[in-house]
């Protein structure tokens, strides 16, 4: 009776509940009355009630995805990395609160919240975003913002890993000692790590017979500066960076790497994938390659959003930008740009003179000076920022860095 009346939009109370009893043969009405009074929930029982309730709802939940497993599990003709990442989503699925209630807001909630943020910022108790420790570009961002998608392109050999990898050491290296993942699908992780290295060997340019360059690390070091090298070594070691040097990974793949590191290590706070061009479509599709592109963007771009991290997304550009007088990127240079302007919360471009017009950089003084350019900034201005790069170190630097 009660659940007819909720089905036909009608009003559940004693009275219709024994209108509607009266009128079905055979049924004990006043005995059922009475059995729902004496059931009646108090006001001090309805919240453990409720509880129990969704705890309920919740195992069933679990057991349903858990079924679902089963029979993904006995699948053979999908590839094992498509099921893989389709179990992932249905435990996220199950274990997410139920009816997406937290998916709509107040407004007076919202600007509760807002409020808060707004006042631990000014106490510095809470950053704007994600610093990477160069005051340029921190002053451009803010911080990156949880959530967002920072697609970082330039020319082949501009600079723009080893751009990232400082960054990812600058933020491993804060205070709240914030985890860093990278996925290379290009060089190795050896290779990385020898840039990690040579970069921070930087700190010692100045110090005479104590200097060690690229040129330096790779072949026989004196004991100057074999000590140098290992007190960076050791500096290293203690940083909170991962790296994946798979090549050929699937955006699937990416996925499923990143969220089991996020739960073994709630404290990651950034992800790089290096980069964008290398990243392997779906094995069967009909679409473009543009459309292609733009779907791997998107999906890295929700994955920011499940695991509320910036995700830094390097990309190659377009010859076309060779054929022009002036060579500065902009947004139509994005190779395959189809939805990659759309999707990205932030695009970056990388500009050196000295990549194009040698001659001319030396004479006017800016080699190895690179403009960083910040052609589109959804929570912030757009404009440009400058760094010199220290290619024999393969460092970037504040224009103003001694």
């Amino acid at each position: 009776a009660v659940l007819d009346l909720y089905n036909n939009g009608g009003r559940v109370s004693y009275t219709q509940v024994y209108n509607k009893l009266r009128k079905v043969a055979g049924v004990p009405w006043q005995d059922v009355l009475i059995a729902i009074t004496e059931s009646f929930v108090s006001q001090a029982e309805l919240g453990p009630s409720m509880d129990s309730l969704d705890e309920r709802w919740a195992r069933r939940r679990l057991l349903a995805a858990a079924e679902e497993l089963q029979q993904l599990a006995l699948t053979e003709d999908e590839p094992i990395a498509r099921l893989q990442a389709r179990a992932q989503e249905l435990i996220f699925k199950a274990t997410a609160k139920a009816g997406g209630a937290d998916d709509v807001k107040d407004l007076i909630e919202v600007l509760r919240k807002c409020y808060v943020e707004l006042l631990e910022r000014r106490e510095g108790k809470k950053k704007a975003g994600l610093l990477v420790k160069y005051p340029s570009i921190d002053m451009m961002t803010t911080g990156f913002k949880p959530g967002d998608l920072i697609i970082l392109a330039a020319r082949p050999s501009m600079g723009k890993t080893s751009l990232v990898l400082n960054w990812a050491v600058n933020v491993a290296k804060s205070r709240q000692r914030t985890s860093v993942l990278i996925f290379s699908l290009e060089m190795d992780d050896v290779q990385i790590g020898d840039r990690l290295v040579i970069s921070e060997l930087f700190r010692y340019k100045s110090e005479p017979g104590a200097e060690v360059t690229a040129r330096d690390y790779m072949t026989r070091l004196t004991d100057e500066q074999l000590s140098r090298t290992t007190s960076i070594f050791n500096e290293l070691y203690q940083l909170p960076i991962k790296i994946v040097d798979r090549r050929g990974l699937t955006v699937s793949e990416i996925r499923a790497k990143a969220r089991k590191v996020k739960a073994e290590d709630p404290s990651l706070g950034l992800i790089i994938i290096d980069y964008l061009q290398l990243i392997k479509p779906p094995a069967a599709t009909n679409k473009n390659w543009a459309l292609v592109v733009g779907d791997i963007v998107r999906e890295i771009r929700d994955l920011a959003g499940e695991l509320n991290l910036p995700i830094i997304l390097l990309s190659q550009l377009n010859r076309g930008v060779e054929s022009r007088e002036d060579k500065r990127p902009v947004m139509s240079d994005l190779r395959d740009s189809g939805n990659i302007e759309e999707f990205a919360d932030v695009v970056i471009f990388l500009y050196r003179e000295d990549y194009y017009y040698p001659d001319r950089a030396k004479e006017n003084g800016t080699e190895g000076l690179v403009e960083v350019i910040f052609a589109k900034q959804r929570k912030g201005e757009t404009g440009k920022a400058h760094l010199r790069f220290i290619r024999e170190y393969t460092r970037f630097i504040d224009v103003h860095e001694v």
